[in-house]
């Protein structure tokens, strides 16, 4: 009898072992490195063209990076000035595509023209030297003379030109309005 409860309880032993091994592989998919208070420099010829600050940045394995506290761009002329600026809530770079995707109070500021965009969500594709919303994204753009609204919009990367999609609403402002 003590034999047959022997064997009994040898197949259902074994069985534990099965289990162990059917367990699955987990994957980690999270940051491989973050970093505070990045600064990081973009030149060509050691001329400065781009430079990007964020209090937190993440780079994950695939070559991405994810700014969760903010970020903020700024692109510079040949010459050294600054002529543009990017700055959002929240910031990521999709590496595959070389694209930026911008969202969270988006401003897009050119001093020296003085022009300024908000937004709630933007693409910088810095391939093609473009930002850009999806034709659906509310934007504003306002210029010493005039406050455009609209849907959908498209510039360079410097805010040199642009155009918006789908136009609600222009607005004569200040020394314009009073010219005949």
């Amino acid at each position: 009898m003590l034999v047959l409860l022997g064997l009994a309880a040898a197949p259902g032993l074994s069985g534990c072992t099965d289990k162990n091994e059917a367990l699955p592989q987990l994957t980690y998919s999270g940051p491989l490195m973050e970093t505070e208070n990045v600064v990081t420099l973009f030149s060509d010829s050691a001329r400065l063209q781009v430079k990007l600050t964020a209090p937190l940045e993440q780079r994950f394995e695939t070559g991405d990076l994810l700014w969760k506290k903010s970020v903020r761009v700024e692109f510079y002329a040949k010459d050294g000035t600054l002529m543009n600026t990017l700055a959002a809530k929240y910031g990521k770079l999709d590496a595959a595509k070389s694209l930026y995707i911008l969202r969270g109070d988006v401003r897009a500021d050119n001093d020296l023209r003085q022009q300024h965009l908000r937004t709630e969500e933007l693409f910088y594709d810095k391939a093609k030297g473009q930002i850009y919303t999806d034709s659906a994204m509310f934007v504003t753009v306002t210029t010493p003379y005039e406050r455009l609204t609209g849907y959908g919009m498209t510039a360079a990367q410097d805010f040199s030109r642009y155009s918006i999609q789908r136009v609600t609403g222009t607005f004569t402002v200040g020394a314009a309005a009073a010219k005949p």
